[in-house]
C-alpha cells in the first residue's frame, strides 16, 4: 500500500488540534511536497526527514511523495511533524508495518542522524491525546512533561529507529515514565522579613484572600517591591488544574516547560520598557505574553507611571475578562490571563510627596502630570490603592524586630480559610464574582450601605468601583469569619480607594 496515515497535533494558543499526516507515494519523478498550510520550519522538514531516514539504515523511496497535513486550513508550525512524516513515508513504502499506529499520536523533531530532539507544546498535546484515548510518542526529553498528565500512556523514544522497532514489535517503547516528584522547591521570600508596614501587610493579606488587584503608593525605599514579591508566599497552593493550565502556557512559550515551576504560583515582573506585545502576547505565530505567563499568579508592574500609557491600556480588557485573544490576518489564538496585578509607584516625580523626612520638590502641575500617565479607566479597575509610608528608623535599627513579625505561613493559613469560604459559597474567589453574584453575596448591612452611599456621592465612585468595594468588603468579612458584611468591613474597603479620595 502506498498510502499511510499518522496522527499528530498542531499548536493553536494552548490548545492542540488534531492533525492527520497523510503520506501518498506514486510513480513519477522523485519529489517530495508538503501541503496543508505548512510554515517554513515544516517545509524544511523534508530535508531533515530525508537525512534521518537514510542515516537510520532505511531507503528513502525514489518516488513522488505527497504529504498532506489535514485539516488543510489550520496553519502548521515547528519541527514536531518530523517524526510523523518520517513514519508515514516508511509505512507507505512498506519498510515498517502500516498498522499498529492507529492508537498512537506522534511528535518530535528529527536530527539528521535520526535522533529525536525535544519540541514545544507537548503538555497541551498530551492533554488532547488523553481525551482522544490514544498513547503519545514523544522525544525522551519531553516525556517528563507529558507524564504530568494522569491517565495518559506516554512512550518515550530517543531515535527514529526506536519507534520503528516498537511498530515492528521488536522492542516496545518504555511506557512506565511517571511525573517526577518536586522534592526541592526554592523557598519563597517570607513576609516576616518586611519590618513594620502593618497597614500594607493587612492589604496584602486581603489581596491574597480575595484575588484582588492592588496599587502600592509610597516614597522610594519603603518596601513596596518587597511586599509585592512576598505575595506568592501567602497565596493558596495551586490546584492540579491550575498547575496544568500554567504549565501548558509555559510549554508553548519561548522559554518552554520548566519542571521546577510545576505547582508554583507564577510571579512575573516585566521591565517598564516592555512593549504592548510583550505584555499581552503577539507575533505572526501568536505566543503568550507576560499577562498569560502570570496566569494563576502575580503580575508585578514596578514604577507604574514609567510604562508607556498605550502599553498600560492593553491591560484593561484582560483585567476584566481573564483572557486575551490575539488576532492576526492569518490566525487567531486565545490565551488565559487571570492574574493578580500588583503595581507600585511613587506619589510624585521626585518621590517624596507626603514624606515626613524629606521635602517634595514637585509642583502641583508636575504631580498632576505624573499621575496622569495612568488613565482613570485603568485605576478604576484596580481594587485597592494602598499607601506605603516610610518605616521609622528605630524599627529598622532594631535587630530583633523581625522576630515580632508574622510569617508568611501564618498569614497563608488565614488566607486559605477565607478562600475556602468563598469557594464554598460561590465556587470562585471574590475577585471573579459576577454582578448577579455581587448582589447575592455582597450586600452589606444597613450601616455599611449608608457608608457606601455616602462614599459614592462624595468620591464620585463609578459603578465598577462600587462593585469592587463590595467585593473587597466581602473578602474582609471572610477573613473575619463573618457571614454578613458589616459597617467596619465596608469602611475598611472604602479606605483602600486612596486615589479616588484625591490623595
Amino acid at each position: 500500500m502506498s498510502l499511510s496515515l499518522i496522527h499528530s497535533r498542531a499548536r493553536n494558543g494552548i490548545s492542540a488540534p488534531a492533525v492527520a499526516v497523510e503520506v501518498h507515494l506514486t510513480n513519477g519523478l522523485p519529489a517530495l511536497s508538503i501541503v496543508g498550510l505548512p510554515e517554513k520550519a515544516v517545509q524544511e522538514s523534508k530535508d531533515r526527514v530525508r537525512g534521518a531516514i537514510l542515516n537510520s539504515g532505511f531507503e528513502f523511496p525514489p518516488r513522488r511523495i505527497t504529504i498532506n497535513l489535514a485539516p488543510a486550513d489550520l496553519p502548521k508550525e515547528g519541527g514536531s511533524f518530523d517524526l510523523p512524516i518520517a513514519l508515514g513515508i516508511l509505512a507507505a513504502s512498506g519498510q515498517i508495518p502500516n498498522r499498529g499506529h492507529e492508537r498512537l499520536e506522534c511528535m518530535g523533531e528529527l536530527a539528521l542522524s535520526g535522533e529525536l530532539r525535544p519540541v514545544k507544546g507537548v503538555l497541551p498535546a498530551a492533554l488532547a491525546a488523553r481525551e482522544s484515548g490514544r498513547a503519545l510518542v514523544a522525544p525522551l526529553d519531553n516525556i517528563q512533561e507529558a507524564a504530568h498528565v494522569s491517565g495518559l500512556r506516554v512512550l518515550g523514544a530517543g531515535r527514529l529507529l526506536d519507534v520503528c522497532a516498537h511498530l515492528r514489535g521488536e522492542q516496545p517503547l518504555d511506557s512506565s515514565v511517571q511525573a517526577p516528584l518536586c522534592e526541592f522547591r526554592p523557598s519563597l521570600a517570607d513576609l516576616a522579613e518586611v519590618r513594620g508596614q502593618p497597614h500594607a501587610k493587612r492589604a496584602l493579606e486581603i489581596c491574597a484572600a480575595g484575588g484582588h488587584s492592588m496599587l502600592l503608593i509610597g516614597p522610594p525605599g519603603t518596601g513596596k517591591s518587597m511586599l509585592a514579591r512576598r505575595l506568592p508566599g501567602i497565596l493558596p497552593p495551586m490546584t492540579e488544574s491550575e498547575s496544568i493550565e500554567s504549565a501548558s502556557i509555559l510549554s508553548v512559550s519561548s522559554g518552554g516547560f520548566d519542571p521546577a515551576a510545576w505547582g508554583r504560583r507564577p510571579f512575573r515582573a516585566p521591565h517598564h520598557s516592555a512593549s504592548g506585545a510583550a505584555l499581552v502576547g503577539g507575533g505572526s505565530n501568536p505566543r503568550p505574553g507576560e499577562i498569560s505567563l502570570a496566569h494563576n499568579g502575580v503580575l508585578f508592574l514596578d514604577e507604574l507611571p514609567e510604562f508607556d500609557r498605550r502599553v498600560l491600556e492593553v491591560l484593561r480588557e484582560p483585567l476584566e475578562n481573564g483572557s486575551i485573544t490575539i488576532s492576526r490576518a492569518a490566525r487567531q489564538a486565545e490565551f488565559p490571563a487571570r492574574f493578580q496585578m500588583v503595581a507600585a509607584m511613587n506619589p510624585c516625580p521626585c518621590g517624596y510627596l507626603g514624606d515626613t523626612t524629606r521635602p517634595c520638590r514637585c509642583s502641583a502641575e508636575q504631580v498632576k502630570h505624573y499621575r496622569g500617565r495612568i488613565s482613570g479607566p485603568l485605576l478604576d479597575r484596580i481594587d485597592m490603592h494602598v499607601e506605603v509610608p516610610r518605616v521609622p528608623a528605630e524599627l529598622l535599627l532594631n535587630k530583633a524586630g523581625v522576630t515580632h513579625e508574622e510569617s508568611s505561613r501564618i498569614i497563608q493559613a488565614r488566607v486559605m480559610a477565607a478562600r475556602s469560604r468563598q469557594l464554598e459559597r460561590a465556587g470562585t474567589a471574590n475577585c471573579n464574582l459576577s454582578p448577579m453574584q455581587i448582589e447575592q453575596f455582597c450586600w452589606p448591612e444597613d450601616a455599611g450601605m449608608r457608608l457606601l452611599q455616602g462614599a459614592m456621592s462624595k468620591l464620585g465612585l463609578s459603578a465598577r468601583a462600587y462593585h469592587r468595594v463590595l467585593k473587597v468588603a466581602r473578602t474582609i468579612a471572610d477573613l473575619a469569619g463573618d457571614a454578613l458584611i458589616k459597617g467596619p468591613h465596608v469602611a475598611e474597603a472604602i479606605g483602600y480607594r486612596r486615589l479616588d479620595m484625591g490623595k
